[in-house]
């Protein structure tokens, strides 16, 4: 199996006034949990929230992925969830801090939307050797049981993952779905100054 890039541009329009208040609020929270807990969670680092808007919303519009479930990787206070579901996906997010994870609730909850958090590591069971060569200087954290028994669903059932990996950790990223996604899946990335990424699992 292998991934390949997947050509799209997402429409420059004028995003809908429920996006643009969904995301000042998503940006409050942040602000709020900066100050906060920015001690307990220092690896936290919002997504290009408009960008990542147009990108699934351009994703749905021109039928790219092969479904309608979709998974955030690290959902943080849960505004790519949300937006997502605002666009029209089955959207799920997993995040191993507790604190974020009501933060992304109650924001689902303030806009009425669909989206459904749960507390875990996004590393499913048995993937655990793969992310811990990333080395000491990873953020990504695999001592907390998965999500997905909660959920009941694994990896491979979802259609498009998104996921914002600390510089340094892509390559394990784009691993670790090469491992567990089901081909045909699609993975959006955000990389900070470089924008986004869109792959797609494929047999070799």
């Amino acid at each position: 199996m292998r991934l390949v890039e997947v050509e799209f541009e997402s429409a420059e329009v004028a995003l809908p006034d429920g996006v643009t208040l969904l995301i000042a609020e998503a940006r409050r929270l942040i602000e709020l949990m900066e100050d906060e807990f920015r001690a307990a969670i220092p690896a936290f680092v919002p997504s290009d929230f408009e960008a990542v808007y147009r990108a699934l919303a351009t994703i749905q519009t021109a039928r790219i992925s092969t479904g309608q479930r979709f998974l955030e990787w690290g959902s943080g206070v849960g505004a790519v969830t949300c937006l997502a579901a605002v666009v029209g996906f089955d959207a799920v997010g997993i995040e191993i801090e507790s604190p974020l994870v009501g933060m992304a609730e109650k924001l689902a909850k303030q806009f009425d939307i669909a989206a459904q958090f749960v507390c875990g590591s996004f590393v499913p069971y048995g993937s655990e050797p793969l992310v811990d060569l990333a080395g000491e200087v990873a953020w990504l954290r695999t001592d907390a049981e998965d999500g997905y028994g909660e959920l009941e669903l694994d990896p491979d059932d979802f259609d498009v993952i998104f996921a914002y990996p600390w510089p340094g950790e892509e390559q394990v990223i784009f691993d670790l779905f090469q491992q567990c996604a089901a081909v045909g899946t699609l993975l959006l990335t955000n990389h900070s100054q470089d924008g986004l990424r869109l792959q797609r699992k494929v047999r070799k």
